[in-house]
């Protein structure tokens, strides 16, 4: 009777726990920057382009860097265009920018280049669009980022933008 009872307690706690967690809702709000970031990623055409980007994701940044221990903004766009579209950019952001096609802002397709001045009229930042107003850069401060290009910082600073297409 002793092994009948614990038997049934047990079966009642497993239920109740199998039950709150079936409860459980993990989905981010759809207005927040994380879930539209995460949207912009999951409606990339270029699924090559979505794995670079994941792997990429969170590497620190550092000045003339060039591989996973830490790189710059030039050199992501640079790696990024190489491996994924096949096009070969110069090393600087500012000569990215004079060896790329002029394309509007409201024209940018996925894989189009964006450069910023965020120091002056020079170009010293670059990022690569992605969709919906999103694009993926080396940030100084947050490393490899998706980030939403509507934000105050980003419109202010934008210089150019352009295809290599």
């Amino acid at each position: 009777m002793k092994n009948f009872k614990l038997n049934c307690l047990f079966i009642l706690l497993l239920a109740l726990f199998l039950s709150s967690c079936g409860t459980r809702k993990y989905t981010a709000k759809s207005n927040t920057k994380a879930a539209k970031a995460a949207d912009a990623m999951a409606n990339l055409k270029n699924k090559g382009l979505y794995r670079f980007i994941t792997d990429w994701t969170g590497v620190k940044y550092r000045l003339g860097g060039l591989d996973k221990s830490g790189i710059d903004c030039s050199g992501f766009a640079l790696l990024l265009e190489k491996n994924i579209y096949g096009f070969t950019l110069p090393r600087r952001s500012k000569d990215q920018a004079e060896a790329v096609k002029k394309r509007s802002k409201s024209n940018l397709e996925e894989g189009d280049l964006i450069f910023f001045s965020f120091g002056g009229n020079e170009v010293d930042h670059v990022g690569v669009y992605l969709n919906n107003d999103f694009f993926v850069h080396a940030s100084t401060t947050r490393g490899v980022v998706v980030d939403d290009l509507n934000l105050p910082v980003y419109q202010n600073a934008i210089v150019k933008t352009g295809t290599l297409k």
